[in-house]
């Protein structure tokens, strides 16, 4: 079997971090390749909760090797403190167990001025960015600007790129009303960090090229979701990097015809965090129903997520753009207590297989389906479902054209049924 890559099918938040913690056991080792800070994973291991921003979800399986790959932007003060994080509840991580890629650019302390000078600027027309820096980051990889690991943990190199590039910046900076900043003090901040993390950094591909050749199994993990992909979502409102499956191998140097499985994420119901269309967002009780009982606030930000019902068009979409090959299912316990759930099955004017490229005018077609108050939490194989929670994940199937071989009926690790090979090996 090929490697798996796990993205989620909607706009992030689906609870890709708890899906891939428990796939991970099964894994050699666990690739972020894109994306930053920008993104948070919560996990819930024994009661416990662990929130992700950068470091992968297999970190907290010893002996998984974790990876970040070069599509990743790093800040590397918020990785050295996840790195810290754990080292303080008892699980410190070694060179052995955690890779950057060399390649990875760095988020930079003028990435961060100016995010949140550009969004402040844009008014009502915000983007709904988290401001840290991610976009202007990878604006400097792509104009060939960017300050790589390679650089951060050479001293000289450092320097000179800070050097180098800064009046650029401070020239835009200052043009949105901020206020320059000082080059040695930029060096003299990050030079730490890079030694720090210096033990770390290598050519992460090599490393996972190893990996293949000896038959061992590789998880991609994608942040964000694929609705936020910035050539396939919902554009403007999108992040900067590609979230879809096929960043997979661009994000990490694996190449296409090592992937064996894709795997999509979706929740039993739709979130959306920030500004963007959302066309089964439901902005009355049903919305604050779904955003209480589901805990809907971000793990990054803390901002309340939109909420609204499940979209089978969304999500087909998804799976095509990706090649799911199965479905996760989570926060099916969330709709427990509900007497009807509505589910859109397409949109006004398009057929199954039509997707519109701005969803500005997009028009939903629902159906409703009964729904079923018992507690779902203890559940641990598909049989013990009740009948109306069964028909529902069957729909889901139906709708969307790719098998649920997962469903998450809680936050924590024990609480998810599994069924088929992927998962159950």
């Amino acid at each position: 079997m090929g490697h798996v890559v796990i993205v989620g099918a909607q706009w992030g938040d689906e609870g890709k971090g708890k899906v891939v913690d428990v796939l991970s056991r099964h894994v050699d080792a666990v690739v972020r390749f894109q994306g930053g800070n920008n993104a948070g994973h919560t996990l819930v291991v024994n009661g416990e909760k662990v929130v992700l921003h950068l470091l992968p979800s297999g970190v907290l399986r010893p002996g998984c090797l974790c990876v970040i790959g070069n599509g990743v932007v790093v800040d590397p003060a918020v990785l050295l403190e996840e790195i810290d994080a754990l080292a303080a509840s008892g699980r410190q991580l070694t060179p052995k167990e955690l890779r950057i890629s060399s390649r990875s650019q760095v988020i930079m302390p003028y990435h961060l001025a100016l995010d949140r000078l550009r969004e402040a600027a844009l008014g009502d027309q915000r983007i709904g960015t988290t401001c840290r820096g991610i976009g202007p980051c990878y604006e400097d990889k792509v104009a060939r600007r960017g300050v790589r690991m390679v650089d951060l943990v050479s001293p000289d190199r450092l320097a000179a790129r800070v050097h180098q590039l800064l009046p650029e910046k401070n020239g835009a900076i200052q043009a949105l009303g901020g206020e320059p900043l000082d080059a040695d003090a930029i060096v003299e901040a990050y030079r730490p960090l890079g030694q720090r993390l210096a033990p770390f950094v290598g050519d992460a591909a090599v490393e996972l090229h190893r990996l293949h050749r000896r038959g061992r199994q590789i998880l991609f993990e994608g942040a964000q979701g694929t609705f936020l992909d910035i050539d396939h979502g919902t554009y403007p409102y999108v992040t900067s990097s590609t979230t879809l499956a096929g960043g997979a191998c661009a994000g990490s140097g694996m190449g296409p015809t090592h992937i064996g499985e894709v795997v999509g994420i979706v929740k039993a119901y739709t979130t959306r965090v920030g500004a963007g269309v959302f066309p089964t967002e439901d902005v009355g009780e049903g919305g604050e129903t779904l955003r209480a009982k589901g805990g809907e606030f971000g793990a990054t930000t803390g901002r309340a997520r939109r909420c609204g019902w499940f979209d089978a068009a969304l999500v087909r979409q998804a799976a095509r753009l990706n090649g799911l090959t199965r479905l996760a299912l989570t926060k099916l316990d969330v709709l427990s207590g509900m007497e009807w759930i509505p589910v859109c099955v397409g949109y006004e004017g398009y057929a199954d297989d039509d997707f519109p490229a701005t969803l500005d005018d997009a028009i939903p077609v629902y159906e409703q389906m009964a729904g079923w108050t018992d507690d779902l939490t203890g559940c641990r194989s598909i049989s013990e479902l009740p009948e109306n929670a069964l028909r529902y994940v069957k729909r889901v199937e139906e709708l969307v054209g790719v098998p649920v071989e997962l469903v998450s009926v809680g936050p924590g690790r024990q609480e998810t049924i599994v069924q088929g090979d992927l998962f159950t090996r």
